[in-house]
């Protein structure tokens, strides 16, 4: 079989070659064949490049919900899963391939700085046990943190920083993990409820809660500091006199990470505060954590919000200055974009892995010398 004259090139002329190309470009070339994707992976080709490429701010999306909860041994998902990522600078629709991973099922669920962390199941364990796993989908290299039991999998939120520090969140308990140790710590909670998006920003965890009855819906917000937890994990409502009514105003408030120390919170904009009043629109507010001081970060458009008000399901997810909004039978994603510094809303279409359109989300930093 003759190759093509490239393939005949030596290793170090091929790196100078790859390595003038933008980051978005080796990504493509990655995919041409075996060859170039083992290439352009090499830690020779990664060191060569580590200091000319910035990251890619990628928004990526999860699989289906019901893929990851009724997964079993005799129902087995394609042979090459794989992550898909949209790029908000081109426009336009990326996926990373997973396959190098020994899992069944993987399910991303979390990122920092350029790592993702999935949840999957061991093909040699006769029981359903999940462990989570630290991966680079661009350089193919994983990590496997220690083994959880299936119940944090189904039913535990997974944050991350920059710091590489992971938390496990439900209602009654909290697993955390940092570099310095190689075990979870466990730790008990005193939510009054379920913690609704999570989010950890610095040393702090932030959550809502709702403190209401059946009947009608008391949205708080609680924090908890990293730093203690070895002595307590006493959640704390966070909120001052100067706040009034910021938390009846929206309609199944989420929470967002925000840029530095600040924290997105998006919902339903209420035309009044009587018990099913209509949203007139979906409204995002944003906390600085330094000054405690709420302001109004950005506002849907009415003809893009006619969208979503009939939808009983709305699905947040993002970070930084950019948010995304999914609904079921909208079948596209609305995107609120601030990085150019003014707040401009439009639509992401051709939508991998439709299926009803609800989809859930986080930011993904690509990077190629991120390691687990």
């Amino acid at each position: 079989m003759d190759y093509p004259p490239i393939y005949h090139l030596p290793q170090d002329t091929l790196h100078q070659i790859f390595s003038t190309l933008p980051l978005r470009q080796i990504i493509v070339c990655r995919s041409v064949s075996k060859f170039f994707r083992q290439f352009l992976t090499s830690p020779s080709f990664l060191h060569l490049v580590s200091s000319r490429h910035p990251p890619l701010y990628l928004l990526a999306l999860r699989p289906p919900h019901h893929r990851h909860l009724h997964h079993s041994h005799t129902q087995r998902l394609p042979s090459s899963p794989s992550l898909d990522v949209f790029d908000p600078d081109l426009n336009q629709w990326l996926k990373f391939t997973l396959d190098f991973l020994p899992f069944l099922s993987p399910h991303p669920v979390a990122s920092s700085l350029g790592l993702l962390y999935i949840w999957g199941e061991s093909p040699d364990s006769s029981e359903s046990n999940k462990s989570l796993v630290v991966c680079n989908p661009l350089s193919r290299q994983f990590r496997v943190l220690p083994q959880l039991g299936s119940a944090w999998s189904r039913h535990g939120s997974v944050l991350v920083d920059s710091a590489s520090r992971v938390m496990v969140l439900t209602e009654l308990a909290a697993l955390y993990y940092s570099g310095t140790s190689n075990h979870w710590l466990k730790f008990s909670s005193n939510l009054p409820s379920k913690p609704r998006s999570p989010i950890l920003v610095e040393d702090s965890v932030y959550a809502l809660c709702d403190i209401g009855s059946p009947w009608r819906s008391q949205w708080k917000l609680f924090s908890c500091n990293l730093t203690k937890l070895t002595t307590t994990q006493t959640w704390t409502r966070l909120e001052r006199h100067e706040w009034g009514d910021v938390f009846d105003i929206l309609k199944r408030p989420r929470l967002v990470r925000g840029v530095g120390n600040r924290i997105l919170m998006v919902g339903g904009l209420k035309s009044s505060f009587s018990l099913n009043s209509p949203c007139s629109t979906i409204l995002i507010l944003r906390l600085d954590l330094d000054t405690l001081d709420w302001d109004e970060a950005g506002r849907m458009p009415v003809e893009m919000f006619k969208c979503f008000q009939e939808s009983s399901k709305l699905k947040v997810f993002g970070g930084g200055d950019r948010v995304c909004f999914s609904a079921k039978r909208i079948g596209k994603l609305a995107l609120w974009d601030r990085c150019a510094g003014v707040g401009e809303w439009r639509w992401i279409d051709n939508m991998p892995r439709n299926g009803d359109g609800l989809c859930r989300g986080f930011v993904f930093e690509g990077r190629l010398t991120a390691l687990p």
